[in-house]
């Protein structure tokens, strides 16, 4: 058996990583989180959790950069994807990253869908992934106009 698994290991260790999204914004990593909260309520998706990344390193007696991953979605969007390949529930809902990089600058990061699917039984041109994107876009846009 474990000669089994060592190429399935290396098979894992070898697979590109997807290229993240990144977008700066002028404001405190909680303004932006705020913003970004609203803007997803705002558009009538829901807000599942906010993940304070930095108070749960601080509860441990370590420290990180200010860090919060806020996670949202629509269901009238996500069951899309998910009535193409029910696997695109490993994904969803969507996930933004918005932390202070090593310049104290406030950075907004996610996954755009083409990669969050990669693998998934979604044609990489389906008109789900390219309105799952201008979501993330847009909402990450607002986020930042919401102060």
């Amino acid at each position: 058996m474990k000669y089994l698994v060592a190429p399935a290991l290396i098979g894992l260790s070898t697979m590109a990583t997807a290229a993240d999204v990144t977008k700066q914004s002028p404001l405190s990593v909680t303004q932006t989180v705020d913003g970004l909260e609203a803007a997803v309520t705002g558009a009538g998706a829901t807000v599942f959790a906010r993940v304070d990344h930095a108070a749960g390193a601080q509860s441990v007696g370590k420290s990180i950069p200010d860090a919060q991953l806020l996670i949202f979605g629509n269901p009238a969007l996500g069951t899309l994807a998910m009535e193409d390949d029910i696997r695109a529930g490993l994904v969803l809902p969507l996930r933004v990253l918005v932390y202070r990089d090593a310049d104290g600058h406030t950075q907004m990061t996610w996954t755009p869908a083409e990669d969050l699917f990669a693998g998934m039984n979604i044609a990489a041109d389906a008109a789900v992934i390219a309105r799952i994107n201008g979501a993330l876009n847009g909402l990450t846009d607002r986020a930042m106009s919401a102060h």
